[in-house]
């Protein structure tokens, strides 16, 4: 009995130790597994989550004026919020930098009741107005340019490269947010950091075990936090839906300065709009946001899709080259630059004068405005590959140098090819003959006037100056009232805000546009065409963007449409054309 007990302890004991070894290598499996990288390749494909809130970026923004130049601002949304107390390196307006990405730029208005200015956050310039609570003036910044996000989804591509490289680009489920441009990607032990160019939002993506945890960053701050798994969704399915205000009734009278009226008054006929609404519903017309018709100076005509609306300001792409025609005219009323046929070289900076030579001598400002300087800048039909293209100089460190060294392929004047090269260079002339920041320029001589206030401007490849090549956001009915000033011959409400002079200067037909396939005649940035309806020929005057972007100016039916679209890679970027043709000017034409 005693030799049993014995040998029963014994085997107890071993058992024990067993167990305890067994755990200490489990652990040391554990810590060893802990300690090991995950491998980036582990991660390829798609990612899904949900974000904690359809207002994650949804900013108010609030600055305290507290005293000697100082303040203190605070950026917030339903969850986080910076604050920071802030000295501004201007005595004039309120100017400083958060971080690298981040700078502010604000003006007191006349009776100091409101502040109005940029925040400049990746490559782009916001327009934000605050107004006065006391001390405190309060306003809305939205990074993504939605006033509230339709979906929480966000998602997450790992993509790996044959080099070694690798590249996370994140998509959200609101498409009418126009995406990211990731980059800068790194990795540091388990943690990839990227930056997207366009907002100036960083992201952090942890690699955890069957998942990712992403966090969404403004000035190293924690703005949203989401846990991804893996995805089988196919990123170019995703949509945007939402409340569409698709009628035929009298649009929604806003404190925007329209003055809005039905149909009736004017004797549209109003089954052709109803057969675009539903060609469009039927994705006849597919990508199209929006559809807007002024009348006699009245808007009485606006629909949405896709779940836009009438605050949301829209990518313009080329259609605000149309907007860089206008500020160059506003320069030379204001006797900033002489006239259009000066020399482009007048105002290039010192350190890129040594790429002039006898013919680029010879290019004017009224060259650059009629797409006509003869630089081998153009941006599609005979050459895509040209070195000062428009895919080929923005993807330059130094897009000013890339353009000028450009050979000359024309005399200057003789031959117009579409290139936005050549409106970029109206930008740098202008940046150089101002005391003040472009962008205040545009925005007290045009936008405000116009009673603009929700934009947005793209800067070039400074990340500080506008770019004139195209780029703006505007909401619909902003880009109806810059046809309707044109319409007006410079006149807004009273206000002669371009020189009659300009506009028909703006509005003549020069050259015609070799590399497109409709060859249209142009003018100083805007297109002109001619539509037959029923045996009619109706002229129209056009700025036009990528993606299906119009505003439609026609003098002979005192109209002006916009059309906004989405077709950016399906080549339907002249939809709009056919939808006025087919729909709109039947229902105008009495």
């Amino acid at each position: 009995m005693n030799i049993f007990n014995g040998l029963l302890l014994n085997y107890t004991k071993t058992q024990n130790m067993f167990k305890y070894l067994s755990l200490i290598a489990f652990l040391c499996v554990s810590i060893f597994s802990s300690c090991a990288q995950q491998d980036i390749k582990d991660y390829q494909g798609n990612w899904e989550g949900t974000l904690p809130n359809n207002n994650s970026f949804n900013f108010e923004i609030i600055i305290e004026d507290l005293k000697s130049n100082t303040y203190n601002l605070t950026i917030a949304n339903n969850k986080t919020s910076i604050n920071k107390k802030i000295i501004s390196n201007s005595k004039s307006r309120i100017k400083f930098s958060l971080d690298e990405n981040t700078h502010f730029d604000f003006l007191f208005n006349d009776d100091a009741t409101q502040l109005s200015g940029f925040i400049t956050s990746g490559i782009l310039m916001y327009h934000v107005s605050l107004k006065r609570h006391q001390n405190l003036f309060k306003g809305v910044w939205n990074p993504f340019m939605v006033d509230s996000l339709q979906s929480k989804s966000v998602f997450l591509s790992v993509e790996n490269n044959e080099d070694g490289s690798f590249a996370t680009y994140p998509f959200f489920g609101d498409q009418r947010f126009t995406g990211t441009w990731a980059g800068e990607f790194t990795k540091k032990d388990d943690i990839i950091f990227f930056r997207d160019y366009k907002t100036g939002i960083k992201f952090k993506a942890t690699l955890l075990t069957n998942k990712i945890q992403l966090e969404i960053l403004l000035s190293e701050r924690t703005i949203a936090v989401t846990n991804l798994m893996r995805s089988d969704v196919d990123l170019s399915l995703i949509g945007s839906d939402g409340p569409q205000n698709q009628n035929i009734k009298r649009p929604t009278q806003l404190d925007d300065g329209w003055i809005t009226a039905n149909i009736k008054e004017f004797g549209i006929k109003p089954e052709f709009l109803i057969k675009m609404i539903d060609s469009i519903n039927g994705k006849s017309f597919v990508n199209t946001h929006s559809t807007l018709i002024a009348k006699k100076g009245k808007l009485i005509f606006e629909s949405y899709f896709d779940g836009y609306n009438s605050n949301i300001p829209h990518d313009q792409r080329s259609a605000s080259k149309s907007i860089a025609s206008a500020m160059m005219g506003i320069a030379i009323d204001d006797k900033i630059i002489d006239n259009v046929n000066k020399s482009l070289y007048d105002f290039i900076p010192e350190a890129y004068q040594q790429t002039k030579d006898s013919q680029k001598s010879k290019i004017r400002i009224k060259d650059l405005l009629t797409m006509s300087s003869g630089l081998d800048a153009i941006d599609f039909g005979i050459d895509r590959n040209s070195a000062a293209s428009e895919g080929s100089y923005q993807n330059s460190n130094d897009w000013l140098k890339t353009v000028l060294e450009a050979s000359m392929i024309y005399k200057p004047g003789t031959h117009a090819n579409y290139g936005s090269a050549n409106p970029f260079l109206l930008g740098v002339i202008l940046n150089e003959s101002l005391e003040k920041p472009l962008e205040l320029y545009m925005d007290q001589k045009l936008l405000s006037p116009l009673g603009i206030t929700n934009y947005i401007i793209q800067t070039e490849n400074t990340a500080s100056t506008p770019y004139f090549g195209g780029g703006m956001y505007l909401t619909p009915r902003d880009m109806l009232k810059f046809g309707q000033l044109y319409l007006n011959k410079g006149n807004w409400k009273g206000e002669q805000v371009i020189s009659e002079n300009w506009v028909s200067e703006s509005f003549k037909k020069y050259l015609k546009l070799e590399n497109t396939n409709d060859k249209n005649e142009y003018g100083y940035l805007w297109w002109h065409k001619t539509y037959t309806i029923g045996g009619k020929e109706i002229k129209s005057i056009e700025a036009r963007g990528a993606g299906g972007q119009y505003i439609f100016v026609i003098p002979e039916l005192e109209s002006v449409v916009v059309i906004t679209s989405g077709n950016y890679r399906n080549g339907n970027s002249q939809q709009p054309e056919k939808i006025l043709e087919e729909y709109i000017l039947p229902a105008i034409i009495n």
